[in-house]
């Protein structure tokens, strides 16, 4: 038995990446971790990775303060304009190309110092470098010569580069439970866009996915809490290292600041209503988190909660974000917000009064972005003595600092010869675990897979030859939706399964995802089969265009399903899409259920690796999959919450618990065991657990570790998540693996919206064993060894 210490406690992740890259392949390839004792765990994670400094050097500061100096008011408000790339461009599509009068308005009338996003679709390395040297050569022809900052959102890898890796979606991520993981790939995405001539990321996507509807539920990490701050600041790390000037790393944005993933309808950019308590308990924690683990900037929650627009929010904006957080970098509204703030929310009466309340409450960076009326009212508003000089200078003393940190007065542009770095075999094997990792077995009846590849096997449904449903949104185009922009040499779960078994498949598509085509096709072709292998799930989407008002997979893919099953053949269902759709009519029938998400390019061998046994599934539901369209609820519920009661309220059950997820092999848990059973209320508590693969196959746990409060003054969640741990284990082999919980880890924000610890009697659960323990008012904390242990 290996025992891991309290001071590795937590989660641990081989961090292979670290190893020459034959060894990480090695790993890769064999499902297997590399013999090192380079562990990680989600506690020692969060410690290290959130103390990184975010004040400026002495230097930076005064280097800063040097040019602010200097600047006119014209071009401090030109640092603050952010534009679309269209303001300075022609042409469409890949022949886009930059319109020197368009470019030499915008900077040397304008002064403007940011731009963002694509025309229409992704680019080559090679033509963005074209289009961002012409605006950084134009900058340097400016009086002071700053640099621009070019921004964009690389979401799930440099996914507006052609050519570049792309990994699964952060809810794909997320249900890895591997933060080292999600570390390289985030690294990988920085060095592929910096690559570019990109030095600005919008991303992470920080918001906790707590509505299922929401159509943006897949660019988070899940319903909990702890996991999203554990994968966002493993994201921000990648991203930009401990070197910002580095010519592989890119500046962060944090997205979307805050509360924007909890709208009351579900619907995308709609009102949230959260209590402060609760939105300091759920959905801050993430951003505090990636701030302190030294994220460059922020962007703005693109809706609204309780009433009042994110982009206006001065409490959240300056006072909780600036006052408590300590942000220091900068903060950018989101596309458009302003002008929205008269045309959406009514909250001004014109644009200018817009300005005057989005800067006034913290705004930084305006994305206009597609006129300079921004710069106009701005510079009114200043003159008008409605907006301070000093608010300005505020701001751009932000905007400077970061640019600074990227290096870009001393190389606006990073050397041609990092293009060839973009898309190697290296990071395509990362971006092959990943998905791998992501993959989540749901359902196994009498050990249906893996399947034998010499089975006959029907492959049927809409996103079985779909790189689209792998994706989803922001790959390519910003919904994600132009097949032709995918590459023709990642194979489809079609393919991929054809490449397993060779002329033993046949495909009948059955339906799209909303129509039937040939349902009485396939399921004459089930009948002639061994297996059928039915893939549901959804298209490409984003934002407004994937809103919904009912989770339920569509009729045509239902009617596939139990068409299919209605043979009596062996069916396993593949769900390839990015929230939680139901699916109840057709559960019970299936023999297997497999949880794809949306697992990007490698997805489709990653599906098939699984299926065939070539790999071993260890993903884990990072969110409460339903099992009816109003069965909403959170693994983290109250307790009262889903028991039946003598006045008729219904026992209730989700289809798939959050944290779920199968094997081909077994895990036992045993010796669960505290170091104390009287904890004062400051100390900690030190706790161990054995897990062993008491099966035949060697695989991956997640070991998740909940904590229950059973009494609070406000009442308590049924369980939190506190602390996770993600192993790999040989036929046989035992580890016993230790965990802290402190102060912290046992808090709640209370009534006044201040953490609360209370006296009381706590429940610990690892596996299917749970112990306890009291946390006393008035006592000391007495080391471990010292303590007088019970007599049995």
């Amino acid at each position: 038995m290996r025992i891991i210490t309290p001071v590795l406690a937590g989660f641990l992740c081989v961090q292979s990446f670290g190893l020459p890259i034959q060894r990480a392949e090695a790993f890769i390839q064999n499902n297997r971790e590399p013999q090192t004792d380079d562990l990680r765990n989600s506690d020692l994670f969060l410690q290290q990775a959130t103390h990184v400094s975010t004040k400026p050097t002495r230097e930076q500061k005064l280097r800063v303060e040097a040019l602010l100096a200097r600047m006119t008011l014209e071009e401090k408000i030109g640092q603050m304009t952010n534009l679309v790339i269209d303001t300075i461009t022609t042409g469409k599509d890949q022949d886009i190309r930059v319109d020197p009068a368009k470019l030499e308005k915008a900077i040397l009338k304008y002064g403007v110092g940011s731009f963002q996003n694509v025309h229409s679709q992704a680019l080559p390395a090679e033509k963005w470098r074209e289009i961002i040297g012409q605006i950084q050569e134009t900058s340097q022809k400016t009086r002071l010569g700053i640099p621009n900052i070019y921004g964009i959102d690389s979401i799930h890898g440099a996914n507006y580069v052609r050519g570049s890796t792309l990994f699964p979606q952060e809810i794909g991520m997320a249900a890895t439970w591997n933060p080292a993981l999600m570390q390289r790939a985030a690294e990988i995405a920085a060095a592929e866009t910096r690559a570019a001539g990109i030095p600005w990321s919008f991303s992470p996507v920080l918001d906790v996915g707590r509505q299922p509807l929401w159509p943006r539920l897949w660019e988070t990490f899940g319903e909990d809490t702890y996991l999203t701050q554990v994968m966002g600041v493993a994201f921000v790390r990648g991203l930009e290292g401990d070197d910002l000037s580095s010519p592989t790393h890119v500046a962060a944005c944090l997205k979307h600041y805050v509360g924007y993933s909890f709208p009351l309808s579900g619907r995308d950019r709609t009102p949230a209503w959260i209590p402060e308590n609760y939105l300091r308990e759920y959905f801050l924690p993430s951003f505090t988190a990636a701030v302190r683990a030294g994220a460059h900037t922020i962007m703005v929650n693109s809706a609204e909660v309780n009433g009042v627009p994110g982009h206006i929010n001065r409490y959240l904006l300056t006072d909780v974000l600036r006052g408590e957080l300590g942000f220091q970098g900068f903060v950018v509204t989101d596309y458009e917000d302003v002008k929205k703030l008269v045309s959406q929310w009514h909250v001004a009466a014109d644009e200018k009064e817009a300005t005057r309340l989005a800067v006034m409450a913290g705004i930084d960076m305006n994305m206009t972005p597609h006129d300079f009326s921004f710069n106009e009212n701005l510079l009114s508003l200043v003159k008008e003595g409605k907006v301070p000089m000093s608010r300005i200078d505020e701001a751009v003393r932000r905007i400077l600092r970061v640019k600074f940190e990227l290096g870009l007065f001393e190389k606006a542009m990073p050397d041609a010869a990092l293009v060839s770095k973009i898309g190697t075999d290296q990071s395509r094997q990362v971006a092959l675990e990943a998905a791998r990792e992501s993959m989540t077995l749901l359902k196994n009846t009498k050990n249906l897979l893996p399947l034998s590849k010499d089975s006959k096997v029907l492959v049927t449904g809409p996103t079985a030859n779909s790189l689209l449903s792998l994706n989803n949104g922001w790959t390519y185009v910003w919904q994600g939706n132009n097949a032709d922009l995918y590459p023709r040499d990642r194979p489809t779960i079609l393919q991929a399964i054809e490449a397993k078994v060779g002329k033993s498949v046949t495909f009948v598509p059955g339906t799209t995802l909303d129509r039937e085509i040939n349902i009485d096709e396939a399921a004459r072709a089930a009948s002639n089969a061994d297996v059928a292998v039915v893939c549901l799930g959804e298209g490409a989407y984003t934002e407004t265009p994937g809103n919904l008002t009912d989770l339920t997979l569509s009729e045509a893919q239902l009617k596939l399903a139990a068409a299919i099953e209605a043979t009596g053949k062996p069916v396993v269902l593949v769900l390839v899409e990015g929230r939680p759709r139901v699916i109840n009519r057709i559960v019970d029938a299936a023999g297997a259920i497999l949880m794809a998400y949306n697992p990007g390019n490698e997805g489709g061998s990653a599906v098939a690796d699984v299926l065939f046994g070539d790999y071993n599934p260890g993903g884990r539901l990072p969110f409460t999959y339903p099992r009816t369209p109003n069965g909403l609820i959170t693994y983290d519920h109250k307790l009262f919450e889903t028991e039946a009661t003598g006045s008729g309220n219904a026992a209730f059950a989700p289809q798939f618990e959050f944290g779920h997820g199968l094997s081909y092999t077994t895990f036992n848990y045993s010796n669960l065991r505290l170091d104390r059973k009287q904890v004062p209320i400051n100390g900690q508590v030190n706790l161990s657990v054995t897990v062993t693969n008491s099966g035949q196959r060697g695989g991956k746990e997640v070991v998740l570790l909940y904590v229950r409060e059973r009494v609070a003054s406000l009442s308590p969640a049924g369980k939190r998540v506190k602390r996770f741990a993600k192993i790999y284990l040989d036929p046989g082999q035992s580890r016993e693996l230790a965990f802290t919980l402190r102060r912290d880890d046992l808090s709640f924000i209370g009534t006044d919206n201040k953490p609360t610890v209370e006296a009381g009697d706590f429940d610990v659960m690892v596996g299917n064993l749970t112990d306890s323990f009291s946390l006393q008012a008035g006592q000391k904390q007495i080391p471990s060894g010292m303590q007088k242990r019970p007599r049995k």
